[in-house]
């Protein structure tokens, strides 16, 4: 009786959410909006989450240069430059796919989100033969519940000086300006100039000094286990050579990509995407120059790309991806909604690239048209919008039912603006062991969502599952944009 009660109650709220429908307008606006509540540095005018301040102004000293700006990647307030360009990258590819999809002022929003990024990303690679990777330690930040506004712990600046290398964050960075160079060439050309000439230089010391910046001992303590680089940084090299051949059209990067397939790994873990791993990403990107211009040289992406498509779909002989029984995509390490956005953003930016050559995916015992890509993307957008088990919306502030305790350090504690008094280290902690709803609702927020049993406890206790981060929104803005235009898919 137990369980056809469950189905029944999962039954009916899916019927519900499918007659009502959702808002994508609404959650495209709050899923940008989302970027301010993360910004880090001297905050504008038009700062529209008002319940945050001023922070990390003196973010660079040490070396006697600045480092203001840029985002936090999630509930603390460390500024760590490998998810923060990778966030940039895909903001920008969010843009150059679906920006035609947003209304005027949230392309607007959207390209201010970029440009937060790429202003501080800049400054990273200013000086000749350095990148500053990462600001703040999270050593002792992660021992702190304060506020960025109060933050009064040790500001480490960790740079890495040729020879040492830092392919990852280097080749991310140059994917990130190479990106944003496209999403800014119709409205300041002469802003994407500079970002374009940027990620070459950015490139060049990635491919020139190669290895991991967490190998690095300098700077190992700062970054892992955080964002360790643990798939390699090979995949960065040849992201990073795809976006620039993509921005450029320089055939330097094609003939960089052509040669450096096989000994870069570009058939290794073609199934994986996000903040570590670029490869499936990599395969969809440089497969647009095979279905558009008939690149038959790198033949061996697209092969991939496809070959991850048939992954997804339940219904394909190839498929063997785990969802949990009220349809989430999932894979363990915690965090889930990330693989949910990203995989969601590729299943629509191929499909868009296949419906453009009038082509579908031969999964072997069928085939995969765009619109079924489409549907599969919309099933995950469904589902973190409130088309679950629980009924819940998994982005704070979009519908009446949504996290009221997420794991966030400026959300959490009371806002400078309400309580200017300065809140020390450890006098944070009773805010963070409280069970009341966060004071300030950071608007358009993902957190990283259920576990395999479509599970999820308002805890803020449980970073896994209550801590949104830059990362897991990026991709979500183009997919939203998408659906936003074209609410029923086909």
């Amino acid at each position: 009786m137990k369980k056809k009660l469950q189905f029944s109650f999962l039954l009916s709220t899916l019927l519900i959410a499918a007659v009502v429908g959702h808002d994508y307008g609404d959650a495209l606006s709050k899923s940008i909006l989302f970027f301010e509540g993360q910004r880090s540095g001297y905050l504008p005018q038009d700062q529209r989450l008002a319940w945050r301040g001023n922070s990390g102004l003196s973010d660079g000293w040490t070396y006697n240069t600045d480092l203001v700006g840029g985002y936090y990647d999630a509930g603390d307030n460390v500024k760590f430059n490998f998810p923060m360009s990778f966030t940039t990258t895909l903001l920008s590819w969010s843009i150059i796919e679906f920006g035609d999809s947003m209304p005027p002022h949230e392309l607007r929003n959207a390209l201010v989100a970029v440009r937060w990024a790429t202003d501080y990303l800049l400054k990273t690679v200013s000086q000749p033969n350095r990148i500053f990777v990462q600001v703040g330690d999270p050593n002792f930040d992660h021992n702190c519940w304060e506020r960025p506004e109060d933050m009064d712990t040790e500001r480490t600046v960790y740079a890495v000086d040729a020879p040492n290398a830092a392919s990852d964050v280097a080749g991310e960075t140059a994917a990130a300006l190479a990106a944003a160079s496209m999403a800014f060439r119709s409205s300041d050309s002469g802003y994407a100039e500079t970002l374009l000439r940027n990620a070459v230089k950015a490139f060049q010391f990635a491919d020139s000094y190669r290895g991991a910046y967490s190998d690095n001992p300098n700077i190992r303590d700062g970054a892992c286990p955080f964002y360790c680089d643990f798939d390699g940084y090979q995949d960065e090299l040849l992201w990073g050579a795809a976006w620039l051949r993509r921005a450029s059209q320089d055939d330097t990067y094609l003939n960089y990509i052509e040669m450096n397939g096989k000994t870069l790994g570009a058939d290794e873990n073609i199934n994986e995407f996000g903040w570590d791993n670029k490869h499936a990403g990599i395969n969809v990107l440089v497969s647009k120059e095979v279905l558009e211009a008939n690149k038959y040289t790198l033949q061996s992406y697209k092969a991939s790309a496809d070959s991850f498509m048939c992954t997804l779909v339940p219904e394909s002989s190839s498929s063997h991806i785990d969802y949990s029984p009220g349809g989430l995509i999932y894979k363990p390490g915690g965090s889930n909604l990330q693989h949910a956005t990203t995989i969601s953003f590729l299943l629509l930016v191929y499909a868009n690239y296949l419906a453009k050559t009038s082509q579908s995916v031969n999964c072997g015992n069928l085939y995969v048209t765009p619109a079924s890509l489409r549907l599969q993307a919309k099933k995950q957008v469904d589902y973190i919008l409130g088309s679950n088990p629980l009924g819940l919306s998994y982005m704070v502030g979009y519908s009446n039912n949504f996290p009221q305790r997420i794991h966030h350090r400026g959300s959490s504690l009371p806002s400078i603006k309400d309580h200017p008094q300065f809140i020390a280290c450890k006098e944070g902690s009773i805010y963070f062991n409280s069970t009341n709803p966060n004071p300030n609702v950071l608007v358009g927020a993902v957190v990283g969502g259920p576990g395999k049993d479509d599970a999820y406890n308002d805890d803020r206790v449980d970073f896994r599952k209550s801590e949104p981060t830059t990362y897991i929104n990026a991709p979500f803005v183009g997919v939203l944009a998408y659906f936003s235009a074209n609410p029923n898919p086909s």
